[in-house]
C-alpha cells in the first residue's frame, strides 16, 4: 500500500505552489491540486519552468544579449534580402521595397511582441507548440499543438534548404563574373546546394560546444558584414548622373511584374519581408537555457524583430536609391538578381567583394537554420510527431550527444526538396513562400488562441503588452489570415497560367498539412495528446487533506509520460 502523506508534507508542498504561484507563468498545474516533488530551494527560473511542467535540465548560460545574437544570427537579413530579391524588387518595384517593407513590419512587429508575450508567460522550449496546447480549450490542445507544430517543422525543415539554395546561386554567380563565359545549368545548382546541405548535415551532428563556437563566430559576422555592406554600396556606387535615384521615383513608381493589380503585387511583395523577418523566434526555443527567462527571452525576441526591421528597411534603402536597372536585374544570366545588382552599381572588384562577403554570411546562416531545425525535429520526435520517432529519429548519438538521426532527417528531406530546381524558377521559389508560411501560422495560432479564446483568463507573465495585448493579437491574426493566399499566388493569371507558372506553395505545403490533417482524424488523435512533460510531482487532492501518494510523471518523457492536456484534464 502507498505511504500516507503527513501534514507536514503537503504543508511543504503547498508551500512551493505557493512560490510556483507568485511566478507570473500560465502553469499547467491547479494550486491546491498538486505538490511538486522536489530536493533543493529553487530559484525563479526553475520554479517557473517547473510550473509549466519541466525540470531543469540545462546550464542557464543565455543571457538577453546572446539570445538575441543567436537569433539575430538565424535572421540573416544581408543572405535574406539578397536571397529573395527578385522578390521585393521583381513584383513591385523601388516602392515596393520601400512601402512594402514599412507596411508588412506593422503586421510583423504585432506578431513578434505578442509572441514575446507568451514567451514570458510560458517561457519554455517547445515554444509554441507547447503555448498552443496550454491555450486551446479543453479537449482542443492535441489538435492545436499538431497543426502548430507541423506547420512550424514545415517552416524549420525549409530554412536550410533555400538558405542554402540562395548561397549556391550566389556562389555560381560569382563563378559566372570570374568566368564569362560560364553559364550557370540547373543540375550545377542542385549538386552545389547538396554539397552545402550534407556540410551543413556534418556540423550539426558534432558535440555541442563545437556547434556554439561556430553560432558565437557566425552572429559577429552577419552583425559586422552586413554593416559593411550598408557603408560601402552607397560609398562606392559608380552611379553618376544622378549617383542616387529621386525620392519620387522611389517611394512613388510601382514597377508590377505581376499580372495582378499594383495593390495585390505589392502584397505579393511581403514574401521577401515575412521570410526575412523569420528567424525571432529562437529566443522562445531557448529559454530554458537563459537566465531570468521570462523578461530576457521575450526581449530578444522584440529586439530581434526591430533591429531586424530596422537594419532591414536600411537595406532596402539602399538597393532602392541606387539600382539604375531593375529589368536588368531580374533578367541577368547569372541567375541571382543581387549578384547582378552589385555589378550594376559597383565596380568588378567591389561587387565580387560584396558578394564573397554574402556567400560568407548566407553559408553561417544556412548552418544556423540546420541546427534549428534539427532541435525542432528532435522535440518532435520526442513526443511521436513523426513516424517511426521513438525508433530513429529522437534518438541522440551517444558520441556527440547530439541528435544525429533528426539532423540527417532533416537533410535528406531538403534534398529532397530541391529537385524543385528540375521544375523551373518558381518551382522551386516555392520554397521560400513555404518558409514564410509555415512560420507565421505556427508563430499566430498560439495568439489567435490567447486574444480570442482564452481572453482575460490569460495570465501575462512580467513583460506583457498591458492594455495593448488584444490590438496586438487582433493586427497579428489579420495580418496571417491575409498573407496566408496571398503567398499562394503566382505572378501570372488567366491562360498564361500552366505548370511551369504555378505558384507551388499550395501543393508543396498544403499538401503535407493536408497529410498531417488525414493522419490525425483517421489515427493520431487516439495516441497524441500534445507535448509530454518530465518534472515529477504527486497529484494531491485539495490543500491540508491527508491523502495517498499518487501517480509520479515519466523522468524521461517516454510513452508513459503524462502530457499537457491529460495534466488540463486531472
Amino acid at each position: 500500500m502507498a505511504p500516507v502523506e503527513t501534514k507536514e508534507d503537503i504543508d511543504h508542498h503547498n508551500l512551493d505552489l505557493e512560490k510556483i504561484a507568485s511566478k507570473q507563468v500560465t502553469s499547467v498545474f491547479n494550486p491546491g491540486e498538486y505538490g511538486i516533488v522536489d530536493d533543493h530551494d529553487m530559484n525563479d527560473d526553475e520554479a517557473r519552468l517547473v510550473a509549466l511542467g519541466y525540470k531543469q535540465e540545462f546550464r542557464r548560460e543565455f543571457s538577453v544579449w546572446t539570445s538575441f545574437g543567436v537569433s539575430f544570427s538565424v535572421l540573416g537579413l544581408l543572405p535574406s534580402i539578397a536571397t529573395t530579391l527578385w522578390y521585393g524588387l521583381g513584383y513591385s518595384g523601388t516602392a515596393g521595397m520601400t512601402w512594402g517593407w514599412i507596411v508588412a513590419m506593422i503586421g510583423i512587429q504585432c506578431v513578434a511582441q505578442s509572441m514575446a508575450e507568451l514567451a514570458s508567460s510560458m517561457p519554455t522550449s517547445g515554444g509554441l507548440y507547447y503555448a498552443a496546447a496550454v491555450l486551446a480549450p479543453d479537449g482542443w490542445g492535441p489538435l492545436c499543438s499538431w497543426i502548430t507544430g507541423w506547420s512550424n517543422w514545415i517552416g524549420q525543415v525549409t530554412g536550410a534548404p533555400s538558405v542554402d539554395f540562395g548561397c549556391a546561386q550566389m556562389i555560381l554567380a560569382a563563378a559566372s563574373i570570374l568566368h564569362p563565359d560560364y553559364v550557370p545549368q540547373s543540375w550545377h545548382t542542385f549538386l552545389l546546394t547538396v554539397s552545402l546541405l550534407i556540410i551543413h548535415g556534418a556540423i550539426s551532428s558534432m558535440p555541442t560546444k563545437y556547434i556554439a563556437h561556430f553560432n558565437s563566430v557566425s552572429t559577429w559576422l552577419n552583425m559586422s558584414i552586413l554593416l559593411i555592406v550598408v557603408i560601402l554600396i552607397p560609398a562606392a556606387t559608380t552611379n553618376a548622373n544622378p549617383r542616387f535615384n529621386s525620392s519620387a521615383d522611389v517611394w512613388g513608381v510601382i514597377t508590377n511584374g505581376t499580372e495582378w493589380p499594383n495593390g495585390i503585387a505589392v502584397l505579393m511583395s511581403f514574401i521577401s519581408v515575412i521570410w526575412t523577418m523569420s528567424g525571432y523566434d529562437a529566443p522562445f526555443h531557448l529559454s530554458e537555457e537563459c537566465s531570468n527567462a521570462a523578461v530576457a527571452s521575450p526581449r530578444a525576441i522584440v529586439m530581434t524583430a526591430e533591429v531586424g526591421g530596422v537594419l532591414g528597411f536600411i537595406l532596402n534603402l539602399v538597393i532602392s536609391y541606387t539600382v539604375t536597372d531593375i529589368e536588368a536585374v531580374l533578367t541577368s544570366p547569372l541567375g541571382q538578381p543581387f549578384v547582378a545588382y552589385c555589378l550594376q552599381v559597383l565596380t568588378v572588384e567591389a561587387a565580387l567583394a560584396v558578394t564573397a562577403l554574402t556567400i560568407v554570411c548566407s553559408f553561417m546562416m544556412g548552418q544556423g537554420c540546420m541546427v534549428a531545425a534539427s532541435r525542432v525535429t528532435y522535440a518532435y520526435a520526442r513526443d511521436g510527431v513523426f513516424p517511426l520517432s521513438g525508433p530513429i529519429w529522437s534518438k541522440v548519438n551517444k558520441t556527440t550527444l547530439t541528435p544525429v538521426n533528426a539532423v540527417w532527417m532533416n537533410t535528406s528531406i531538403g534534398i529532397l526538396l530541391m529537385l524543385l530546381i528540375f521544375a523551373g524558377p518558381l518551382a522551386i521559389g516555392a520554397i521560400f513562400s513555404i518558409g514564410a508560411i509555415g512560420a507565421y501560422v505556427a508563430f499566430t495560432l498560439p495568439v489567435t488562441l490567447r486574444t480570442f479564446v482564452v481572453g482575460n483568463r490569460f495570465r501575462p507573465g512580467p513583460w506583457n503588452l498591458g492594455r495593448f495585448s488584444y490590438a496586438s493579437g487582433v493586427v497579428a491574426t489579420s495580418f496571417t489570415l491575409l498573407m496566408m493566399p496571398i503567398l499562394c499566388f503566382p505572378t501570372v493569371n488567366g491562360p498564361d497560367l500552366n505548370a511551369q507558372s504555378m505558384n507551388y506553395t499550395c501543393l508543396v505545403w498544403g499538401g503535407p498539412m493536408f497529410l498531417a490533417m488525414v493522419w490525425w482524424f483517421v489515427d493520431a488523435h487516439k495516441w497524441f495528446k500534445g507535448p509530454r512533460v518530465n518534472v515529477e510531482h504527486k497529484m494531491l487532492q485539495k490543500a491540508n487533506d491527508l491523502v495517498p501518494t499518487g501517480t509520479h510523471f515519466s523522468d524521461t518523457g517516454d510513452s508513459n509520460g503524462h502530457t499537457v492536456a491529460e495534466v488540463k484534464e486531472e
